[in-house]
């Protein structure tokens, strides 16, 4: 039975179970202070630069129900979507958005922003769910792509670069059968896939950053791999529960559990490398991200609310979070 503690843990609430229907309160902490001058912006620094940071006060606390992590390249900062908004850490310090403490569910980070679903805080005025919501702007100002007051996609994975998407969608709305669904114009269009081999319980969805072809998904039926945009899936692993799946531009990440955690670079010709892990007991990743300028630099998030970086491709891991507890 030890092998498989992982899926009810997840179930129980980390990101594939459904988050409360009632609008998201405001956090009971409000840090007042103002955002700190960025002494690290260049003269050159874009727009979506400055607007993005100058939204984060410093964050000293605790974080809960992470559903999605990753890097903004615009910005260089590695994002957290938890219950209560977005968490930001970024050159040893943290940070989270001021007044934005929406719950997001299947976030993704892209170059320039993020794409999210989930549920709005009640000082919002948006409709709950959130439908797709995107954001180049660090979340000051969101993009409606649909389905507001309709459908929290908790499962969608969306092109770092390419910005196409796909989705499992849980039931029907105004556009989709209950399936899973693609779309190769930024979320104009959508049309469903057959998804054939693809079994399970599906936690997590991953896109190739250019090449929206290629999908991965990770259930508690291992990893599967699709070559073909969703169409079809083969699996890549044995019976380990498989976690986790990121996309690099070289290559697919991929966490499993089966007894111990195992974090994997499967590159897109097949062959695969185990990258070591930090101690983890009774743990596993569940999101992996990579630096888009320092390929290197890989961070995880771990069942178990933990967070960890390395800069040397697993040789050594700094612990950031410690039970959602920043650090």
């Amino acid at each position: 039975m030890k092998n498989n503690w992982l899926w009810p843990v997840m179930a129980a609430g980390l990101f594939i179970s459904a988050c409360s229907s009632e609008t998201v309160q405001q956090e009971t902490e409000n840090p007042t202070d103002a955002a700190p001058e960025s002494t690290e912006e260049s003269a050159t620094a874009s727009a979506v630069d400055s607007a993005a940071m100058e939204l984060e006060i410093p964050f000293d606390g605790k974080m809960d129900h992470v559903h999605g992590m990753g890097y903004i390249e615009e910005n260089g900062g590695l994002y957290f979507a938890s219950h209560h908004g977005l968490k930001v850490y970024r050159d040893g310090k943290w940070a989270e958005i001021e007044d934005q403490y929406h719950d997001f569910m299947g976030f993704n980070a892209t170059a320039t922003g993020f794409v999210s679903s989930g549920h709005p805080d009640m000082q919002s005025g948006m409709q709950n769910p959130l439908g797709i919501k995107r954001s180049d702007d660090g979340g000051e100002t969101f993009e409606d792509l649909g389905f507001e007051g309709e459908t929290d996609f908790h499962e969608m994975a969306v092109g770092y670069n390419s910005d196409n998407l796909f989705v499992f969608n849980p039931q029907p709305n105004s556009e989709m059968e209950t399936g899973f669904h693609r779309s190769d114009d930024a979320g104009e269009s959508w049309r469903q896939t057959a998804a054939e081999g693809l079994a399970g319980k599906v936690s997590y969805l991953a896109m190739h950053p250019d090449d929206s072809m290629l999908i991965a998904a990770a259930s508690n039926q291992g990893i599967f791999l699709s070559e073909d945009g969703g169409e079809s899936f083969s699996r890549i692993t044995d019976s380990a529960l498989g976690t986790a799946a990121f996309f690099s531009e070289e290559a697919l990440y991929y966490g499993t559990y089966n007894e111990e955690a195992k974090l994997v670079k499967r590159d897109l010709s097949g062959e695969e490398q185990e990258i070591s892990l930090p101690d983890m007991t009774e743990d596993g990743v569940v999101y992996i991200a990579q630096h888009p300028e320092n390929v290197e630099q890989l961070a995880i998030y771990t069942a178990k609310g933990h967070a960890w970086l390395t800069e040397d491709a697993g040789e050594n891991w700094t612990q950031i979070l410690d039970a959602g507890q920043v650090q």
